[in-house]
């Protein structure tokens, strides 16, 4: 336990990742130019929401928790692009938005993070199950904050881009 309490004191003082040290089996393959993997997992509400349902739109895959300092920082810079770009069209997507992944153990320890953090886009989505979780597993999450830009038709573009490479990457991209 202590362990863990260094590990996480030591992110949020330097400004690193949050880290999966035990995570090795990370797959060879999802990488920039491939096509994104639909995904669908819970809303809070229990809903199902695929990634796919978004297809047409700008997306950021964008890997956090609620336990993760680094994440909660990234979150107030995702909010403040989140509100300059939702709206506008893109080269290759009409409006951008956000498909959130939670790295979570706990329903209500999420949901609190969503709106203490005022994540406003509808697409939040969490298995669970922390590191365990497959969506992890299959977009080569070894460390949060993390994400992936996908275009319209679901091709990956970019991977963790925040605060101002990411508005910057957007702005290169609007029409």
């Amino acid at each position: 336990m202590r362990s863990i309490l260094l590990i996480l004191m030591l992110a949020a003082v330097f400004g690193a990742s949050c880290r999966n040290a035990a995570r090795t089996d990370i797959p060879e393959g999802i990488d920039i130019g491939q096509q994104a993997i639909d995904i669908a997992y819970p809303n809070p509400a229990g809903d199902t929401l695929h990634l796919s349902s978004l297809h047409g739109k700008l997306v950021l895959i964008d890997f956090w928790a609620s336990w993760c300092p680094p994440c909660r920082k990234a979150n107030a810079e995702l909010v403040a692009v989140y509100q300059r770009y939702k709206d506008r069209k893109f080269t290759c997507g009409k409006g951008f938005t956000v498909y959130s992944i939670s790295c979570d153990y706990t329903r209500d320890a999420w949901v609190e993070a969503i709106a203490k953090d005022r994540l406003e886009w509808k697409n939040h989505v969490s298995e669970l199950q922390g590191w365990e979780a497959k969506s992890t597993y299959l977009y080569k999450i070894s460390s949060i904050p993390s994400n992936l830009l996908i275009d319209g038709d679901g091709v990956i573009l970019a991977r963790d881009l925040h605060g101002n490479d990411l508005e910057a990457y957007l702005i290169r991209l609007l029409r």
